[in-house]
């Protein structure tokens, strides 16, 4: 039994049930997510996998009767995503579905729901060690290749990518969660088969329900399906953290477009373990994270150098990435305004309103954390992972204890790491 009577049980080694009770919604949410460490012979084909298995199974074969079957049970839904936490992959199937005592029939919605969320990850439509519906493969094949395509496409999301591979060149992070074109058109139809076995078997599994729902019959459920899978070999999911570079990388890229884009590569020294995580997040918001921030009054508003300027800490792996989208001729400037609001904040140029306005910027999106049963998981899943297990209010809390001298010492560990310019070939 952990916070507010959130239940926690391990069904076996590498995998976990929490339950999440939460009585304000008419409907539950499932996740049911594998945690894998990021690796480039694997990544593509358990980022197709997610998908393969969540619009077919043995059972439903086609993605109609998989409609079928969910439209009959109040429009439930169940969807895959593919994220990265840390230095490891996120593949998850999410199920939502109406809770029974609001059904006008007796069928018990959440656990029929279950039952088809099992069907799809543990008896996928395979046989002779492949994926059985080549069309089927292909056609996810071809979505999987589109989606890392699109990324040329969103410039903003490009730099942020070759920021982050250029700075942890030569750490797990640097992979991206779907992978590459080249990876994803390898795959076949046997090795993603392999790649299914080897997630069951070897990763750490998360399954976190949110809802007002009795969990029994449900773990029972999951007992019964991984009896019959081999445990073995169960990795673990650490992160390197580094805590300082030995230089500034400095890279530039050259595209056709109208607008540069810079990012800056921050290391912080402070992860979700350390004490001052929670400094490091208010720090953060002061510095780059919302209209209310140093970035954005001053090197967006008053000296107009960027369309726009944002920072966002990654706890996971003790970084700030800062991106902005400017004029070519600013970039030089507007990369030395970046450098001088952190200076600022390491300074104490900062009043007390502005901090105490920041806590409540903070205080307020944690408790919208609450409004959906989607993002209540979604923050779990972080807190499992990470193993805090915190309530959006312990959090709260916690930030509202963060004292200005304490922003200021921790503000002053953080180096910069990377510098990454995308822009016009002119």
């Amino acid at each position: 039994m952990l916070n507010n009577n959130i239940v926690r049980k391990s069904l076996s080694e590498g995998i976990n049930f929490t339950y999440i009770p939460e009585d304000k919604f008419k409907t539950s949410f499932i996740s049911f997510s594998i945690f894998s460490p990021l690796d480039n012979k694997y990544v593509s084909a358990n980022a197709l996998l997610s998908s393969l298995l969540a619009h077919s199974c043995k059972k439903l074969p086609k993605l109609s009767d998989i409609s079928k079957k969910l439209e009959n049970l109040y429009g439930a839904s169940i969807h895959p995503s593919v994220t990265k936490l840390g230095e490891s992959q996120v593949i998850s199937l999410c199920a939502t579905g109406l809770n029974s005592k609001y059904s006008l029939d007796d069928k018990n919605n959440i656990l029929e729901l279950t039952d088809i969320l099992c069907d799809m990850i543990f008896d996928p439509d395979i046989s002779n060690n492949k994926f059985n519906n080549i069309e089927n493969f292909n056609q996810e094949k071809r979505q999987l290749i589109e989606d890392i395509n699109s990324e040329l496409n969103n410039k903003k999301a490009y730099a942020k990518k070759r920021c982050t591979e250029i700075m942890c060149a030569d750490e797990k992070f640097s992979i991206n969660s779907l992978g590459t074109v080249e990876q994803a058109e390898n795959l076949t139809p046997e090795f993603v088969f392999q790649a299914w076995q080897k997630l069951l078997s070897e990763s750490r599994i998360e399954i976190i329900i949110t809802g007002s729902i009795s969990c029994e019959q449900i773990i029972n459920e999951f007992e019964k399906r991984f009896s019959k899978i081999t445990r073995k070999n169960i990795v673990s999911c650490d992160t390197e953290i580094i805590k300082k570079s030995s230089d500034i990388k400095n890279h530039v890229e050259y595209m056709d477009l109208t607008q540069s884009k810079l990012v800056m590569g921050f290391r912080t020294e402070i992860s979700v373990s350390d004490p001052d995580v929670y400094a490091m997040i208010v720090m953060n918001c002061l510095y780059g994270g919302g209209a209310q921030s140093k970035l954005f009054l001053n090197v967006r508003e008053k000296q107009s150098l960027c369309y726009y300027c944002s920072s966002k800490y990654n706890k996971h792996k003790a970084i700030i990435l800062v991106e902005s989208g400017v004029e070519h001729d600013n970039i030089d400037k507007a990369k030395q305004g970046i450098l001088e609001q952190l200076k600022e904040i390491q300074i104490g140029n900062f009043t007390d309103s502005e901090l105490q306005e920041i806590k409540l910027y903070i205080s307020q999106s944690l408790k919208h954390t609450k409004d959906s049963l989607e993002s209540l998981n979604t923050w779990y899943l972080s807190q499992v992972f990470s193993d805090t297990k915190e309530t959006p209010d312990e959090v709260i809390e916690k930030i509202n204890q963060v004292s200005r001298e304490k922003i200021i010492e921790i503000s002053n560990k953080i180096s910069l790491d990377t510098v990454y310019v995308l822009t016009n070939n002119k």
